[in-house]
């Protein structure tokens, strides 16, 4: 709801601060004084063009702040969450026009561009009148009334998420069908590199070991001669390591009288004569190993060659190959061949159509259902509004585009003003002041279900009077009473309807010409009714008159 409006040097006005009531808030005042600028700073709040004649002459910016209350609006409240702009349950809108035609806007303090202004804006008021921005000439508008007053409101978010996982599928389909050769190859190219490295089966720490075992095996001639003549050197019986050890025990266990170095000395030697027989049987080992494995060498090479010509093939270092092994394991089991996932992602496609279709399939039961009723309820009301000849209808086309995230068809308003013409859109026949009455009639209807807290609306009484007047203040009252309704008027039998009323005057100087608003006493409210009704403010006659009116329009409390 709209609580509070402040502007600033904006065309007539210099300085305005209105707080906003809920209910019917009527505007009035005689010609020329400016009834319209304060709905023209609104809608230059909302996001409306902007232009530098609209800055008061002499300033140097026009300042226009508009603050709702949004603690029943959580659409808003979230609206605003999801871009980093939510402060609770105030919002102000702000929109400022300098004298050279430069515009800057803001929401809650934060620059945002005008087209998020607007968007936001929109979801707040709806302003019916000649306004850029009018809502009511759009189709998304019409369709969202529809739906809210037929209560499809869960069938629209159902339709809404088959549309897009029917959407994302049927993207990846697509995607796959016009990359299947691709896929086709790169599933056959890793299947055969898969089975090349399934056949090598190398094993953790094999390669160290036949590269270990290849260098050993290819030195085998030098190290059996060095082994050979170490052997020799130990095992000789008469100047062999071993002899000479055991002659030297046998001298030294013979010496009387041996001192500890002595001692000592033999104990080393009987150590070192086992130690040499240790090494001696170590040699002997060895040689009999490379004599028995002589023959492997061939296959230890063959079997390296193998690797190292695998891993030249990926270009990769070979201890690097059962790291790749995996790796192309684990994208070949996720790659199916391009035949079987184009089945799958078919079926899945048919699937979440099948799902969009049933949805889509119930809405446009109930659109239908309910644009019968809602064109039967309009066209009443316009009747009553002095539009006998108009008739109010709901054109459900098929949508141009299937499937569509907003169901199998459009939805548009259309009516005809005159007998024997076929209903049109209203941006094609309705004129500014029907197009308000219109207006008027469908959100009368639509008020239990609508979603935008505060109308505002202008010319909504252009060329009728009498017994319709009255007809269109109980309307619009009727609207004040379950929300905000802001109404410009020039009818004294809409006038006496409101919750409240404002008065635009204007005064005039040498200097310049300022536009004034301000809220009207019961007294002032009395007078002004009187002016409306064309009498004396001064007679007691058009006093009384115009007493009675207000009393009759608005019940005792």
């Amino acid at each position: 709801m709209l609580t509070h409006l402040h502007i600033s040097d904006f065309t007539l006005v210099d300085t305005l601060d209105l707080e906003l009531q809920p209910g019917l808030t009527t505007v009035t005042g005689e010609t020329g004084a400016g009834k319209s600028i304060t709905l023209d700073a609104l809608a230059l709040a909302l996001g409306d063009r902007a232009d530098a004649d609209k800055v008061r002459p002499g300033a140097k910016k026009a300042d226009i702040h508009a603050s709702f209350c949004l603690k029943a609006l959580p659409f808003a409240r979230k609206q605003l969450e999801e871009q980093d702009l939510d402060q609770g349950d105030e919002c102000i809108l702000r929109r400022v026009v300098t004298s050279e035609g430069r515009s800057r806007a803001y929401i809650n303090g934060h620059t945002v561009t005008l087209q998020q202004l607007r968007s936001f804006g929109e979801s707040l008021i709806d302003i019916h009148s000649q306004h850029e921005h009018q809502s009511l000439l759009k189709t998304s508008t019409h369709r969202r009334l529809l739906d809210d007053f037929g209560g499809n409101e869960n069938l629209v978010k159902q339709i809404k998420a088959a549309f897009n996982q029917w959407h994302t599928a049927n993207q990846t389909l697509e995607q796959v069908r016009n990359n299947s050769e691709e896929i086709n190859a790169r599933f056959q190219l890793l299947r055969y590199q898969v089975e090349e490295l399934d056949q090598l089966d190398l094993q953790e720490g094999e390669l160290e070991a036949l590269e270990e075992e290849q260098k050993t095996l290819a030195n085998s001639e030098e190290i059996q001669q060095g082994c050979q003549q170490v052997s020799a050197l130990c095992s000789d019986d008469e100047q062999g390591l071993n002899a000479a050890l055991h002659q030297a025990i046998h001298i030294l266990s013979k010496l009387p009288g041996k001192s500890k170095h002595l001692e000592e000395a033999e104990s080393l030697f009987r150590s070192a004569s086992i130690h040499v027989e240790e090494a001696q049987r170590e040699i002997d080992h060895h040689t009999d190993s490379i004599e028995d494995d002589a023959s492997r060498l061939p296959e230890v090479e063959a079997r390296l060659t193998v690797i190292y010509d695998i891993a030249r093939k990926h270009r990769i270092q070979p201890e690097e190959l059962i790291a790749l092994h995996q790796s192309l394991a684990d994208e070949l089991a996720s790659l199916r061949s391009g035949d079987d996932q184009l089945e799958a992602l078919e079926q899945e496609a048919a699937q979440t159509k099948a799902e969009f279709d049933t949805y889509a399939a119930k809405l446009s039961e109930k659109r239908a259902q309910a644009a019968k009723k809602l064109s039967t309820q309009v066209n009443k009301k316009l009747k009553q509004l002095a539009m006998e000849n108009a008739l109010f209808d709901i054109s459900l086309p098929a949508a141009t585009t299937k499937p569509n995230r907003h169901g199998n068809e459009e939805v548009e308003f259309l009516i005809s003003t005159h007998p024997g013409q076929a209903p049109k859109a209203l941006s094609k026949i309705a004129s500014g002041g029907e197009l308000s009455r219109i207006s008027l009639a469908i959100q009368v209807v639509t008020a239990q279900t609508s979603t935008t807290p505060t109308m505002v609306f202008d010319e909504v009484d252009v060329g009728i009077g009498g017994p319709t007047g009255d007809i269109v203040g109980q309307l619009l009252r009727e609207l004040g009473e379950k929300g905000q309704v802001i109404c410009v008027t020039h009818l004294a039998q809409v006038a006496s309807k409101a919750h409240q009323h404002l008065y635009v005057s204007k005064s005039v100087s040498k200097k310049d010409v300022k536009s004034d608003v301000s809220y009207l006493s019961q007294e002032q409210k009395i007078a002004e009714l009187a002016r409306m009704m064309g009498g004396d403010t001064a007679s007691a006659q058009s006093l009384a008159h115009a007493k009675e009116m207000l009393e009759q329009a608005v019940p005792a409390s």
